[in-house]
């Protein structure tokens, strides 16, 4: 009896891992991003299948996040569409389908785009399925999180709708867990600074 209690206790230990770890990670006071890439040197794919070059977000806050049509956090999609709504001449909001995390995204883009719509009227800029964790990472999610490449963060999404916050220059200036919403204090100071 004990050593099931043991195992589940490790079995929970190991799912709430994702939820319990460090919210939100800021770029350092007086680390300078290294010359080259920047978040206006990619282009991905839009879930209709056009390349679309993030240089047309020059000159505004971006919110790049991971996320997943069967998560729990699913419901953020409602919270992110109704922040881009009131912000989207100053801020984007780039949402990024991965199926990393439980297998939570099994659909395909077309699948992904309907499910968008239908449930939660998406209109921020929604792109083709990637790899956001491990090997296989897509290049923008590479650049996201290796120190070497983007100046200071090192951290890759811990579960699906993690967070990168890129400044009006292109730089990544920030990265929020999960949890995080756009309506929390911490995302919020962030955004203004």
């Amino acid at each position: 009896m004990i050593l099931k209690l043991l195992k589940l206790g490790s079995l929970l230990g190991a799912l709430a891992l994702p939820f319990t770890q460090s919210t939100i990670e800021s770029k350092p006071e007086g680390v300078v991003t290294p010359a080259g890439k920047n978040l206006y040197d990619f282009t991905v794919k839009s879930l209709d299948g056009k390349n679309v070059d993030l240089s047309i977000y020059k000159g505004k806050k971006v919110i790049v996040l991971n996320t997943a049509s069967k998560c729990g956090f699913t419901p953020q999609y409602a919270d992110w569409e109704t922040f881009y709504k009131a912000n989207k001449d100053k801020v984007v909001v780039l949402g990024f389908p991965s199926n990393e995390f439980g297998g939570q995204e099994p659909g395909s883009d077309q699948e992904i785009s309907s499910f968008c719509q239908k449930n939660y009227g998406v209109t921020f800029p929604m792109f083709s399925k990637v790899v956001v964790k491990g090997e296989g990472k897509c290049d923008l999610y590479k650049w996201l999180t290796t120190k070497e490449l983007n100046g200071w963060n090192e951290k890759e999404p811990s579960w699906n709708f993690c967070k990168y916050l890129i400044n009006e220059k292109g730089e990544l200036t920030h990265f929020f867990a999960s949890k995080i919403k756009p309506t929390d204090k911490e995302f919020l100071e962030a955004l203004a600074k």
